[in-house]
């Protein structure tokens, strides 16, 4: 696979073996004390190591620390114990290495260097974050898109819920897509996170915002996903495949500049109260999310059908819906995604609090049609 780079919107080389050019690129953007943020123990040990053998040993004004204390999840907390370390050693940039809770630990780490008394619930007051430290993202997992993203969530000690902070200035500086990072990711871990890339298009091609470049992107998204991930999932060596996870990844989160809809308000309760994974929330969450939205809005799902190769041109807004969902819950139940919440420890006692989450989260406002307390609450019953 050769190396290839683009920028859309950020500047990406992509390619097996692209870890390599690492030094090349962290000399042009200045940056010869990186602090690498990582969430350790997830990370293939291998994947790790080609990152190690690219930055190399220290040298004369050169040398990069590590902080690997990120939760799957991430807290507030991680984001100043990465700040801090970043601090302590002198740092100049950052490399924010792994799945997308290091991805938006690493970005957002970077607003406490530059503002270390940073309140997060007031983030919003702040409105110049110019001359933050370089970034660079380098995923090794295929799901949040999280490398090309204006944004970090992280859990707030204040709220103990998922918070957004946005801004242009947390784009990275270079994007590092190489395929051969993920080879090492479990068949599990890659059908949630490829899945979590799933909604992303889905859910962002559906919300009504106007915005027909994303659009295109989603679908292309939904083509390669349904296309690579089950032979990424079946071999995990298949780089193209795994390299078609990555780009369709990143897709998925270009796409949801559009915003989302009632899906991710589901699953980012599943997260911050029951510690579920965000990309099998959203997996556990998805067909009950479609069949809601189709019922309300018949036809909406007809495109995102002939995206996964059905032949829908002729259908009727209802049965384009209904053979579209069927396809998708199959295409989950494929790669083992089809259990229930239940099943991975969500109890019937968390309902009330999963709602109260759901319906304060902003994602549904974005929903394709409106959802109410007591939609989430059926919602959530159905995959219980």
């Amino acid at each position: 696979m050769n190396l290839t780079s683009f920028s859309f919107p950020t500047p990406t080389l992509y390619g097996a073996g692209a870890i390599s050019e690492l030094p090349a690129r962290c000399q042009k953007l200045g940056i010869r004390r990186p602090l690498v943020v990582t969430d350790g123990g997830l990370i293939p040990p291998a994947s790790f190591q080609a990152l190690a053998n690219a930055l190399g040993a220290a040298g004369k004004d050169r040398d990069w620390f590590v902080y690997s204390g990120v939760h799957p999840n991430p807290i507030e907390q991680d984001v100043r114990d990465a700040a801090k370390c970043f601090v302590e050693n002198n740092c100049d940039g950052v490399i924010a290495f792994g799945g997308g809770s290091p991805l938006d630990a690493g970005k957002a780490a970077r607003l406490l260097v530059k503002r270390p008394d940073l309140d997060f619930a007031k983030f919003y007051d702040e409105s110049d974050w110019s001359g933050l430290a370089p970034c660079i993202a380098i995923p090794t997992t295929a799901g949040t898109g999280s490398e090309v993203g204006r944004s970090s969530v992280i859990t707030l000690d204040a709220t103990h819920r998922k918070a957004v902070l946005f801004h242009p200035e947390l784009l990275a500086k270079l994007v590092i897509l190489d395929p051969g990072l993920t080879v090492g990711l479990p068949p599990k871990l890659t059908a949630a996170t490829g899945a979590d890339a799933l909604t992303h298009c889905i859910e962002s091609f559906t919300c009504p915002q106007f915005h027909p470049m994303c659009d295109g992107i989603a679908l292309e998204g939904i083509r390669l996903i349904i296309e690579a991930l089950p032979r990424a999932c079946a071999k995990g060596d298949d780089l193209e495949a795994r390299g078609h996870m990555l780009v369709a990844a990143a897709m998925g989160a270009i796409a949801f500049q559009k915003d989302l809809g009632v899906v991710h308000s589901l699953a980012h309760p599943l997260s911050s109260i029951c510690g579920m994974h965000h990309g099998l929330a959203n997996a556990l969450c998805l067909v009950a999310g479609m069949k809601f939205c189709a019922a309300r809005k018949p036809g909406i799902y007809r495109r995102v059908g002939i995206a996964c190769g059905l032949e829908l041109q002729k259908s009727s807004a209802a049965e384009a819906d209904q053979k579209t969902i069927t396809f998708i819950a199959d295409f989950l139940a494929g790669i083992g995604l089809n259990t229930r919440l239940s099943s991975h420890g969500v109890k019937p006692e968390q309902l009330d609090a999963l709602v109260g989450q759901a319906v304060d989260d902003p994602c549904h406002k974005t929903n394709v049609v409106p959802v109410t307390a007591d939609d989430f609450r059926n919602l959530y019953l159905e995959v219980l």
